[in-house]
């Protein structure tokens, strides 16, 4: 899974006496929540300056700002130590933050899920709450985390993750020639009797939060169909299981297929090579959807390049429909609802992966190609318009729409002067797509193309 989804929690409204109540519904964890309930914040890790970076560059494209902003909002309230805050309503963080109470428990689930934070609860009166905050991940933790670094390169792209790979990488330094001449403990230090003295565990120590999955493979299954001789005992270790639950989720793997995987990845030792399961499990998939890799069809343009909302204009709602629809979605829709056929979600891959389009573009170019084509997606055809969109660098999905039409016009001028005629070239002005040539704003829509944009706006119920 490449894109997640996270749903935003409903919210009820009570007035009673001019006064207005506010509950939510958590309803992942079926818990009501008030402004009065009370929290406390305890602090179970060390945090750094650095981890603030970590958390804006490679959490927040997952996330989003308001969780990030809840957890520096939590963090402020901890005491001068840093430990622990004092008992505060949910009112706090609302009038703190300027968000409403539903939207809070939303941004609450986020961080819990990707292990930044955890929840406890104490029902009353009033109901309290006790939030755990822990760091996050090391760069290089999560940057070969099996679900976080593909979420993080899709929400992305291609050139924004590798600038923020790049910032994080260890400059390499050429030490040939060099001797090591490092003096050890024991060459600088010699031992003298003094005092025995066992060590503390009550000292704060960095506790990372890593993301947990209810869902998880069947390990009695997996583990009993492996012959003992071939296993050692100390195969399946905690964090083994965790990245084959996080393999099968990423992968869509079930038990059954993780048990092959998980055999051709044992070692010499009986042990499991964790780099060799993620090779085996990405290729596994890769073998079984023709070489590509998960769930790039259903991604939405980024965020960061779509157009803002407020203009409702016909031109608005196609630009909306464009940047909000996955292209399998936006293809179904062209297909009246029926499952699009492989070969052509296999050339939708490919201009992801390949060509690497941008989603909301992909959506532009299957409706320009489809209109002036006769509703044929011809693979040569749309290859050939979307590599000349990349040297382009068509990003955005206006700048497409505008591309589309500005070659459209390039090319029929140059069929009238050659004088030919041909019905493939030259399109008369109805097969051409509803945002050429025309003053949409003002323009009233034919009973036709309300039909399809409704058609289409459909998948973003």
């Amino acid at each position: 899974m490449h894109y997640l989804v996270f749903e935003k929690e409903k919210s009820f409204f009570f007035f009673e006496s001019s006064v207005r109540y506010l509950m939510v519904v958590d309803e992942v964890k079926n818990k009501t929540i008030l402004p009065a309930d009370t929290y406390t914040v305890i602090n179970k890790t060390v945090i750094h300056d650095s981890d603030r970076k970590l958390i804006s560059m490679l959490y927040q494209p997952i996330i989003g700002y308001t969780a990030v902003s809840l957890y520096f909002t939590l963090l402020d309230d901890l005491d001068k130590a840093e430990l622990m805050s004092h008992d505060v309503t949910h009112h706090h963080l609302m009038a703190t933050m300027q968000l409403k109470l539903d939207d809070i428990v939303v941004a609450r689930e986020k961080l819990e899920g990707c292990g930044l934070l955890k929840t406890y609860f104490k029902s009353g009166n009033i109901n309290q709450y006790v939030y755990l905050i822990y760091s996050p991940l090391s760069a290089y933790e999560f940057l070969n985390h099996p679900i976080l670094n593909i979420v993080l390169y899709n929400n992305l792209g291609k050139k924004e993750y590798e600038r923020i790979v790049n910032y994080f990488k260890v400059p390499y330094i050429n030490l040939n020639g060099y001797e090591n001449i490092t003096s050890s403990f024991d060459q600088v230090f010699i031992s003298a009797r003094g005092s025995v003295l066992e060590g503390s565990n009550e000292v704060r120590q960095r506790e990372v939060g890593r993301p947990l999955l209810e869902k998880s493979i069947d390990f009695n299954m997996l583990i009993s169909s492996i012959p003992s001789s071939m296993v050692h005992e100390r195969c399946f270790s905690k964090d083994v299981k965790e990245l084959i639950n996080a393999l099968s989720f990423t992968y869509q793997l079930d038990t059954l297929a993780m048990q092959g995987l998980v055999r051709d990845s044992l070692n010499e030792k009986g042990l499991v090579d964790k780099n060799l399961l993620r090779k085996n499990a990405r290729e596994y998939y890769q073998f079984e959807h023709t070489g590509n890799l998960p769930t790039v069809i259903y991604n939405k343009q980024p965020e960061y390049l779509k157009k803002p909302e407020g203009d409702h204009s016909k031109w608005a709602k196609m630009v909306y429909a464009f940047e909000n629809l996955t292209p399998y979605q936006f293809l179904k829709a062209k297909y009246k609802g029926a499952e699009p056929t492989d070969r052509d979600k296999r050339l939708i891959e490919n201009l992801l992966i390949d060509q690497k389009l941008n989603p909301g573009v992909v959506n532009v170019l299957i409706s320009y190609v489809l209109k002036i084509n006769h509703e044929q997606l011809k693979k040569s055809y749309v290859e050939t318009i979307a590599g000349q969109w990349k040297r382009l660098n068509i990003e955005t999905v206006e700048e497409a729409m505008k591309v589309a039409e500005k070659e459209h016009k390039k090319m029929k001028k140059v069929v009238e002067k050659k004088k030919i005629k041909t019905t493939s070239k030259t399109q008369k002005e109805g097969n051409l797509p509803a945002w050429f040539d025309k003053n949409l704003e003002n323009q009233e829509t034919s009973p036709e193309e309300e039909e399809e944009l409704n058609q289409i706006l459909k998948e973003l119920i």
